[in-house]
């Protein structure tokens, strides 16, 4: 059975498939002021940054008494198990489109959240959800942001989202702000000319729309709301962290290479040579143990190697976007998974990330860079993930990097200090001269609901929970 054709794509978002560009799903943030110097290689000596590290807060809803806060208009607080946000009755109805593009009715609850305070002020949000959405049921995000000015902006919509795209096309907003603030496909983030001008996001407020089809019992659950806050410098370089107690520990992580499904459902953000966000998912899946039901792969043309990873790019596609490399569609699609949580948070050193290879918990990487920035990946990119699968003895980066053109070829070891500037840089210059922007640490984590008490204590230090 053939999937259902997605909706009109976006052209020019999807960044460049061939050999030497290498594999792109992220696209890069406009940059407010040119660099007043190249930086020197990563893999030179280790400089001092430009700015300090970014501030980053975590801000997780998730619980019976987490839920109970707030605003509610036909939801409800379920005590679990699990615990949960739940439509409980129909407060209201709303019209979206479903999966074939008709008009459709929908009963609809709502729930907004208490004012959340930032410690810190933020140039950028991004906001990540683990779901459980049955069929004919869908989801709404959207946040308020209350200004550094004092001003709050309007309710920004994020996403439309749903497990499948039989009753909606799963989508990100189109993007929309004020004068200060902008929303764009994943992101919340300060304009730069605002941000400039020392502008800044202090507070916000979260509204989570449930939404099923009329008369339907069906009954949607939000078991998790995190926010990553981030206070990001302007920064082509980076202080070194020395390799710490996960040296020499590498996780068994199942090899996978995007390049196995290329030219495959290129309505899937133009087929397998742009799938590294789901490739990597899926293999941090499979190291925990987590597949999809066969019967969820049905649509897949037999024969296909690694049908789990078509099935993952149909599932983290971004019909209005159009890539799968939406981070929170990711995440979200990795909690679909049965006993799996996820968040989209930031990192602030190769440290943190050391202290989850530890407690077994490899992690998934937004990083950009020149071919010649990161030795031994044999390409240039404009937004890649990849998985963070161990530290060698000398602290080097192993890494089960989907653009390897054949499974052998996914594990890599890549320079610590190379890895750890163009994963944690906000801003680098290209070959050609101009400027880009880097991810400042994005990355996915990924935990079993079984974790134990050492994985448990890994993740609460990096304020994950």
């Amino acid at each position: 059975m053939s999937p259902p054709a997605p909706g009109r794509r976006r052209a020019g978002r999807g960044g460049s498939r061939g050999t030497r560009t290498g594999p792109t799903t992220r696209r890069e943030r406009p940059v407010p002021h040119p660099p007043s110097a190249a930086p020197p290689p990563p893999t030179g000596a280790a400089a001092l940054p430009e700015r300090p590290a970014p501030s980053v807060e975590l801000h997780v809803r998730t619980g019976a008494a987490g839920w109970e806060a707030g605003g509610h208009a036909g939801t409800a607080a379920r005590t679990g198990p699990p615990a949960a946000l739940v439509l409980a009755r129909s407060a209201a109805s709303l019209r979206r489109p479903d999966a074939r593009g008709e008009d459709q009715l929908w009963e609809s609850a709502h729930w907004t959240s208490p004012l959340c305070p930032l410690a810190a002020p933020a140039t950028e949000l991004v906001v990540s959800w683990n779901a459980d959405v049955p069929r004919g049921c869908w989801l709404r995000v959207e946040v308020l942001a209350t200004r550094s000015d004092g001003r709050r902006t309007p309710w920004l919509p994020l996403a439309d989202w749903a497990a499948t795209d039989e009753d909606i096309a799963p989508a990100s907003a189109a993007p929309t702000g004020d004068d200060v603030v902008t929303a764009d496909t994943d992101t919340l983030a300060v304009r730069a000319a605002a941000a400039a001008r020392g502008l800044r996001i202090t507070a916000l407020r979260l509204r989570l729309t449930l939404c099923r089809r009329p008369g339907s019992t069906a009954v949607p659950a939000v078991r998790r709301l995190a926010v990553a806050a981030a206070a990001l410098p302007e920064r082509e370089t980076v202080p070194p962290s020395p390799p710490g107690p996960a040296s020499g520990v590498e996780l068994s992580v199942p090899p996978l290479s995007q390049y196995a499904h290329e030219g495959r459902y290129p309505h899937y953000n133009g087929g397998g040579a742009a799938w590294c966000s789901p490739t990597s998912l899926r293999m941090v899946l499979a190291a925990h143990g987590r597949h999809p039901d066969r019967a969820a792969l049905a649509w897949v043309e037999p024969g296909h190697e690694d049908p789990d990873v078509c099935h993952a790019a149909r599932r983290t596609y971004d019909h209005r976007w159009g890539g799968c490399g939406n981070w929170p569609f990711n995440t979200a699609h990795a909690a679909v998974h049965r006993g799996m949580n996820a968040v989209v948070t930031r990192l602030e050193s190769l440290t943190a990330a050391e202290g989850l290879i530890g407690a077994e918990l490899p992690l998934i990487t937004s990083q950009s860079f020149e071919e010649s920035e990161l030795p031994g990946a044999g390409y240039a990119t404009a937004g890649h993930l990849m998985v963070v699968s161990g530290f060698t003895a000398d602290g080097d980066v192993v890494a089960h990097d989907p653009a390897g053109r054949s499974r052998a070829a996914v594990r890599r070891v890549y320079p610590r200090r190379a890895f750890e500037t163009v994963w944690l840089r906000t801003r680098r210059t290209r070959a050609d001269g101009s400027v880009g922007t880097g991810s400042g640490g994005v990355c996915y984590v990924l935990w079993p609901e079984e974790a134990d008490a050492r994985q448990r204590r890994a993740l609460a230090a990096v304020g994950v929970r």
